[in-house]
């Protein structure tokens, strides 16, 4: 009996340790996705099954699940419903695993966003198709839904960007950056220009790509530039001082929420809802509507916490 308590406590603690931190889960992940994808990443584990293995099979489970959204039938879109939900535990549980066995790899982080690009972007076409085919406006103007969905495409690319990005700097003050996966976009031009296009053809060219994500985060962000200068000056040997830390989770720690609606979970929500009441549409507007305010909201939030905390370095405060 107690050998069986202690063995459940430590599959707690191995739990609670795939997680991120509690600042940045978000509840439908901690009630859901995060159990279910626990449960995926130790079978995994125990077959050999790799993290980057667990993100494939995520890219196929997606794209059918857009392909399955094409059909006008609700039977089929339930199905489609239900591969998506699937697709995004084995999201959860690729990075899971990589906590649990320490796989952590750049590459593995490119892939895993890839990953969710590949699942909208064949859930936008098939909304496109389908829309063409069953809606008397956009039959009589084809055009106008595709136009629609890349706007919404390139909106939500910046919105799945800029909330990965707000949530690792602040994982960064929480954790330090063993816990986070925060980027400098002078590092990874660093890192390109040691790499040759003969020599090592794939790995630059993705690093490229993921170069200019970075850039693009970061030039959305000037005020969190500054700051990140600042306490390069403030903290020359990295030591960033507790107090500062605690204080920048303090401001930060309310945006997360919204860090984590522009995130997977409520654009899924909306997508069903778009779905079930059989305008597919209506999932565009979420997005372009929605979404953009709140994004908007978020980083004129986040860039003036950055301009306080930078004015405040730079008279002195926080000092270790």
């Amino acid at each position: 009996m107690a050998e069986s308590v202690k063995e459940e406590k430590e599959r707690k603690v191995t739990y609670r340790d795939t997680l991120k931190s509690s600042d940045t889960e978000e509840h439908i992940d901690l009630a859901f996705y995060r159990p279910l994808g626990y449960a995926w990443a130790c079978l995994a584990r125990r077959l050999g099954v790799t993290p980057n293995v667990i993100t494939i099979a995520s890219i196929f489970l997606g794209i059918g699940a857009g392909i399955a959204f094409y059909f006008n039938e609700l039977w089929i879109n339930v199905i489609g419903m239900l591969l998506l939900v699937w697709a995004n535990t084995f999201d959860s549980a690729d990075g899971q695993l990589a906590r649990m066995t320490k796989q952590y790899s750049r590459i593995g982080r490119i892939l895993d966003g890839m990953a969710g690009d590949l699942w909208f972007a064949t859930i936008y076409v098939a909304i496109c198709l389908r829309e063409n085919q069953t809606s008397e406006f956009f039959m009589a103007h084809p055009w106008l839904i595709w136009v629609i969905a890349v706007v919404t495409g390139l909106c939500h690319a910046k919105q799945a960007a800029m909330a990965d990005y707000y949530r690792q700097f602040h994982l960064y003050f929480l954790k330090g950056e063993d816990g986070s996966e925060l980027e400098s976009a002078e590092k990874l031009n660093e890192k390109l220009a040691t790499l040759s296009w003969r020599h090592n053809f794939w790995q630059k060219l993705v690093l490229t790509f993921y170069t200019k994500y970075t850039v693009n985060q970061e030039s959305m962000t000037p005020a969190m530039q500054r700051l990140r200068a600042q306490l390069h000056r403030s903290f020359p040997d990295g030591k960033v001082s507790v107090a500062f830390r605690r204080e920048f989770r303090r401001q930060s720690l309310p945006l997360m929420k919204y860090t984590n609606i522009l995130s997977f979970n409520w654009r899924c929500i909306a997508l069903f809802v778009a779905l079930f009441a059989c305008m597919p549409w209506l999932y565009f507007a979420f997005e372009l509507v929605v979404l953009n305010i709140l994004l908007v909201y978020m980083i004129v939030r986040h860039e003036r916490i950055c301009k306080r905390l930078t004015q405040r370095l730079s008279e002195g405060e926080f000092k270790a």
